[in-house]
C-alpha cells in the first residue's frame, strides 16, 4: 500500500489485509463470489450474518450495501455488492484469464465471456430460480407450492438448456475451450437444482450433463459445495 508523507508518495511494506465477504454461504450469490475467491486463491475472511436475524436489514449493513442484499466484499477501501460484478473484479485483480483476458486470451473470448455472462443472469437464472422457491424454500418457510410456476419454469429451462446443449456441442465451455466465469457462475443455482426432482432434465442434454460434472470435480467448488445442504439448511435447523 503507498503512504503519503512530506509531499511525497512513498512504498509502505507490509502484508495486505484479506478481503472480507458478508453474508450466508448458503446463498447461491455468495457461493459464487466464494467460487471466484477459492479459484483466484485470494486470501480472505468470510463474515457471517444471519438472514433469520435480520443481519442485512441493520444499519452498518446498510452502510455497505444500500439495498440491504448480500453478498458484499471489502478490498481495503473498496466496497462492492452484486455477485457477477464481485466475481468480476476477484478475476481482474487475480486471474484474468477467467475473463478471457491476460496470456491467451482474446479481446473476442473476453466478449463471449460476458454473453454467457449474460445468459447465465437473465436466461439460465431466471428459469431456475422459481424452482428452487417453490421446490425447496417454500415448504420449508409454510408457502404453498405453486405447480403452475413450476412446470412453466422447467419448460423455460428446457429451452434455455437446450440453447446450451448446442453451444457446448462444439466448444468444452461456454466461451470456448478454456473454463472461465460463464461457467462457475452457474453452479450456485445449479448445485440447488440438481437436489429438487427435476434434476433428471438435465440428463436429455448429454453436453450439458458433461458440462456440469466437470464443473462438480473441480475442488473449489467442491470446497464451497460443503457449505450448501441441498435444502439450504432448513431441515437440519442450520438456516442462517
Amino acid at each position: 500500500m503507498y503512504q503519503q508523507s512530506a509531499g511525497q508518495i512513498q512504498l509502505q511494506e507490509g502484508p495486505m489485509a484479506p478481503m472480507k465477504v458478508y453474508g450466508w454461504v448458503v446463498s447461491p450469490w455468495m457461493a459464487r463470489v466464494l467460487v471466484a475467491l477459492e479459484e483466484a486463491g485470494a486470501e480472505y475472511e468470510v463474515v457471517p450474518m444471519s438472514r433469520s436475524g435480520g443481519d442485512h436489514r441493520r444499519p452498518e449493513h446498510l452502510a455497505r450495501n444500500p439495498f440491504g442484499e448480500i453478498p458484499v466484499l471489502e478490498d481495503g477501501d473498496l466496497t462492492l455488492y452484486q455477485s457477477r460484478a464481485i466475481a468480476r473484479y476477484i478475476f481482474r485483480k487475480y486471474k484474468p484469464e477467467f475473463l478471457g483476458l491476460g496470456e491467451g486470451g482474446s479481446l473476442e473470448e473476453s466478449a463471449m465471456v460476458d454473453v454467457w455472462l449474460d445468459v447465465e443472469a437473465h436466461q439460465h437464472e431466471a428459469a431456475v430460480r422459481p424452482i428452487l422457491w417453490h421446490c425447496i424454500i417454500n415448504k420449508f418457510e409454510g408457502r404453498d407450492r405453486d405447480q403452475g410456476v413450476v412446470d412453466e419454469s422447467v419448460r423455460k429451462l428446457e429451452k434455455v438448456l437446450g440453447v446450451y446443449e448446442a453451444r457446448l456441442s462444439g466448444s468444452r465451455y461456454l466461451a470456448g475451450d478454456r473454463i472461465s466465469l460463464a461457467d462457475l457462475s452457474h453452479f450456485s443455482n445449479m448445485r440447488y437444482f440438481m437436489a429438487t426432482e427435476y434434476a433428471g432434465v438435465v440428463d436429455a442434454y448429454p453436453h450439458v450433463k458433461a458440462w456440469w460434472e466437470a464443473l462438480l470435480a473441480r475442488p473449489t467448488v467442491q470446497k464451497v459445495m460443503a457449505g450448501m445442504p441441498p435444502d439450504f439448511g432448513f431441515g437440519s435447523g442450520n438456516i442462517p
